[in-house]
């Protein structure tokens, strides 16, 4: 018999911070894929597992997952929406030495990449209030009869309000911390200074830089995230646990949407400003955002970035601009997203599409070769997790995967949060500046401690 991609009958709603926590908070590995604290559409999905795969010399990930998606084609995935099963996981931003060829001097402690095989996972359908369990198998009986009937006992203990499932809480004050910040303004307003310098040399037209702020401190995983998504809620939050180093993200930035019919999405974000005090200050900073010549002339070459990179991997002349420079907003900032579009060319996978526009242009800068080797020299660093991308690549050819912006790696050292902005030649550096502490000032507070 075929393996397939079961699904459970759906069972009543209950709330997935309540059944992460009551069902995989403590396993070694596991994933929480998030649609948000108060999504009214959309999926979220969580579970666990003990198959990982890591990037290093000698298994190069996105080889391995060639092969698995290869294999996956013998699988009835179904035809529901979202998430089918597959493989969950980052992909850091020195991967880029496998994607574009550039050779990468150091590493950050961590894996390029890691991914967790997932085969049986419980999905939240936001819309209906819905779950619903999946499991790749045969037929519902024997071993996975027990675990579905097992979770759903689960879930039902956890709805009457069984205390040893409640998550911990969200909310409640915290200890002041004091954060290391790699470079003191001082220190990244002159590397402002040269990527301007880099811009009018005629070597790059913008660069993303970024700062990196570290925190010597323990950290529970859940209950920081927990935090996080009451903070700063995002159509694309995730909490992500292998072993020791974690990702909690509240990213809004879509890096790239893969269907099964081959259609290819991203959505980059590049420019920004803060929200304002009041209504009509708001008001104010979003229409002096859509108004800013520099603003738009950052995200306009992003655009250009990354429909470039998509026409290597799609179908001649399906390559488009459907959105551009829309005002997003979030409880911290105002953001200008497009959104470019394209369809894969017969035999190509998502696996494809990474290889070709990974890492994404709006962490880089334009051209991307040339930005990210300035950006290389500049920053002196491994960027690691973040600027790159986490998410998944299901078993029914589809891929979901977020940018690695807006948040906090975890591991045995502490933790530690990336932040940065676009440079260009109408950037002013104080301005830019500024940009950097608020994009980190949320996540920060997660943790108790400021961003000065």
């Amino acid at each position: 018999m075929r393996r397939r991609v079961l699904e459970s009958d759906w069972v009543p709603w209950i709330d997935p911070a309540k059944a992460y926590s009551a069902l995989f908070a403590r396993r070694e590995n596991s994933f929480w894929l998030d649609s948000g604290t108060d999504a009214v559409s959309g999926m979220s999905a969580m579970g666990a597992s003990d198959v990982v795969l890591i990037d290093g010399p000698g298994h190069p990930i996105l080889d391995a997952l060639d092969r698995g998606l290869a294999d996956a084609a013998g699988v009835d995935a179904g035809e529901g929406e979202g998430f089918r099963l597959g493989w969950v996981g980052w992909l850091g931003y020195e991967l880029r030495e496998t994607t574009m060829g550039e050779p990468v001097a150091r590493g950050a402690g961590q894996p390029r990449a890691t991914m967790m095989f997932v085969d049986r996972a419980l999905v939240f359908d936001h819309r209906g209030s819905r779950m619903r369990l999946l499991a790749l198998g045969e037929s519902w009986n024997g071993e996975l009869a027990e675990w579905r009937d097992e979770v759903i006992a689960v879930l039902r203990e956890t709805s009457c309000g069984e205390a040893d499932a409640e998550p911990r809480p969200a909310s409640g004050a915290l200890a002041s911390r004091s954060a290391r910040w790699r470079y003191s303004d001082a220190e990244y307003l002159t590397m402002i200074a040269q990527c301007q310098d880099a811009i009018r040399a005629g070597d790059a037209y913008q660069l993303c830089l970024t700062n990196e702020a570290s925190l010597d401190v323990e950290v529970e995983p859940l209950e920081a995230y927990l935090r996080l998504r009451a903070a700063s809620p995002a159509h694309h939050g995730g909490l992500l646990r292998f072993g020791a180093e974690s990702l909690l993200s509240a990213s809004p930035e879509q890096f790239l949407e893969v269907r099964p019919g081959g259609v290819v999405t991203t959505r980059p974000i590049k420019g920004t400003r803060r929200r304002g005090a009041d209504q009509e200050e708001d008001a104010r900073l979003r229409e002096e955002l859509l108004a800013s010549d520099k603003e738009r002339a950052e995200n306009l070459m992003i655009v250009d970035l990354m429909r470039n990179d998509l026409s290597t991997v799609c179908v001649t002349g399906t390559v488009r601009v459907s959105s551009l420079l829309a005002v997003e907003s979030y409880p911290q900032v105002h953001q200008l997203v497009s959104t470019v579009t394209g369809h894969l060319r017969p035999g190509l996978t998502a696996i494809d599409a990474v290889r070709a526009c990974f890492p994404a242009g709006s962490m880089t800068g334009a051209p991307k070769r040339s930005a990210t080797r300035i950006l290389d020299r500049l920053e002196g660093r491994a960027r690691g997790v973040y600027s790159g991308a986490f998410g998944h690549f299901g078993l029914d050819g589809r891929a979901d995967l977020a940018m690695v912006i807006r948040s906090i790696v975890v591991d045995a050292r502490g933790a530690t949060i990336g932040a940065g902005g676009g440079i260009t030649a109408l950037s002013v550096p104080q301005e830019e500046l500024e940009e950097v502490r608020i994009k980190a000032a949320a996540l920060m507070a997660v943790l108790g401690a400021s961003v000065r």
